[in-house]
């Protein structure tokens, strides 16, 4: 893939009439083939945090971070640390730390997002490889491209971006922190804002890790669900039996395993646990077409739940069985199962505690076992929902950078998924202004097979970004 033909990807954008930001836009501008050149190199490499896969790539990932902040020759500092996991020996993934010290007055903005990535699934699903970062159209295929790597490199784009146009002396904070295990938890994440609280603290943070709501809109998230995960064990039988000798007067685990899954929903598809609650608020108009454009639901499946279709994916519970360990279509023989597993996910409404959630889910499962089954819970995970403050300056300036990048008026909304670590950016940091932007559209297909970045989308996400840090910097009194 040529530099070439990765301009001609860039949709242009200048508006020569904003006198006062001109230089940022220009520097945009003129270090957006550099850069996407430089997100090409980051998704080459599969950063897969996950257990079952090799740390080397993620450690490599983090070196080719590192080296993009320091060529930036801006920081104080940086650094690829690693944090312990609570309740073990075993280090977190690791994760790339760069401070700049505030000067006279200025504020200090932590700019965060993550480079490790999804596993990648099958190749076969993918239209080009998945690690091999390709052009088609508008837009840039590979794992990572969008979530979370384009992150990554809005920040380090915007930051070379403020240079160019206000110089290396500027005068603005800066801590740049990109965790390297997001995708698999964040499972270090707490101990690394406990033992890096100073060098992390910051008057405004910025989350580059959620959407857009189009490619020609963009959005600041200000709500978010949280998430209960845990393993459900379903057990009827001490070993398996002959499903015709049997069968009729045994209850195998698959059927309780069914029957109980069942009672998770009510006839529309809604939670029907109780003690899972929602969040009232208004929310866009979104039509059930849009909805099927972009999830790909197919011709006479009938969308679930009530109330508005986005207060279903942002303001109300759901449930979702991500996995099951059962015996196999091929492997599949006339025996009555002893015993099933499976995953369960429990988004969680913005509102709600994470460990109450996860009390009234278990509660439920334990009351409604079928036939006597023996159930046991265990590998609980929890994550809070987040409802960010709206009323501060620097949200203020954000939206304004908003409009100005993108010549479009923000849109508020909330996300159906889960960005746990923000509870834990609010208790260390609780007089911090949180903004959570995105280089993702909902074509983006982030964890999915065929992830993509909107070139134009990424343009006004970095120009937006950066007109915020140079405004920011050029602000006393936070």
């Amino acid at each position: 893939m040529t530099d070439n033909s990765l301009t001609n990807a860039v949709e242009t954008q200048v508006d020569p009439t904003e006198n006062d930001d001109s230089a940022v836009r220009v520097a945009v501008e003129r270090g957006l083939p550099s850069t996407i050149a430089e997100l090409c190199a980051l998704v080459r490499i599969p950063s897969v945090a996950w257990s079952a896969f090799d740390r080397a790539t993620v450690l490599q990932s983090a070196e080719a971070v590192a080296q993009l902040a320091r060529d930036l020759q801006v920081f104080d500092s940086v650094q690829i640390k690693q944090a312990g996991i609570p309740g073990g020996d075993e280090l977190g993934q690791p994760a790339v730390l760069a401070t700049r010290a505030a000067r006279n007055g200025r504020p200090t903005v932590l700019l965060y997002a993550h480079h490790d990535v999804q596993p990648p699934g099958l190749d076969g699903d993918w239209d080009s490889p998945p690690f091999e970062p390709t052009v088609r159209g508008d837009r840039l295929y590979g794992r990572g491209a969008a979530d979370d790597k384009a992150g990554v490199m809005a920040h380090i784009a915007s930051i070379r971006a403020l240079v160019e146009a206000a110089g290396s002396d500027f005068e603005l904070g800066l801590a740049l922190f990109i965790e390297g295990e997001e995708e698999f938890g964040s499972r270090s994440f707490a101990t690394f804002l406990d033992e890096n609280r100073d060098a992390l603290r910051g008057d405004v943070i910025v989350v580059a890790d959620s959407n857009n709501w189009d490619v020609s809109t963009p959005a600041l998230t200000t709500g978010l669900r949280g998430n209960v995960t845990l393993r459900l064990e379903v057990r009827t039988l001490d070993h398996a039996s002959h499903s015709g000798m049997f069968g009729g007067a045994v209850p195998d685990a698959m059927m309780a395993t069914i029957t109980l899954l069942a009672t998770l929903y009510n006839s529309d598809g809604s939670v029907a646990v109780a003690g899972l609650t929602s969040h009232p608020g208004q929310t866009p108009d979104y039509s059930e077409e849009q909805l099927r454009a972009e999830t790909g639901l197919l011709d006479g499946v009938s969308p679930i739940g009530h109330g508005s279709i986005l207060s279903r994916i942002w303001s109300q519970p759901a449930i979702t069985v991500t996995g099951i360990d059962a015996p196999s279509v091929d492997n599949a023989s006339n025996t009555l199962s002893p015993c099933i597993t499976v995953r369960l996910s429990c988004r969680i409404a913005p509102g709600q505690k994470a460990d109450e959630a996860a009390a009234a889910l278990e509660a439920h499962l334990r009351s409604h076992a079928p036939f006597g089954a023996h159930i046991d819970i265990s590998d609980v995970d929890c994550g809070e929902p987040f409802l960010v403050e709206t009323t501060g300056w620097a949200v203020a300036e954000a939206r304004k950078a908003m409009n100005d990048a993108w010549g479009v008026a923000p849109v508020d909304i909330g996300v159906g998924g889960s960005i746990p670590f923000i509870s834990d950016l609010v208790r260390v940091f609780p007089e911090a202004q949180i903004l959570v932007t995105g280089v993702e559209d909902p074509d983006s297909r982030a964890h999915s097979p065929n992830e993509s970045l909107h070139l134009g989308v990424f343009k006004r996400a970095v120009l937006s970004e950066s007109l915020l840090l140079a405004r920011l910097n050029r602000r006393t009194g936070h």
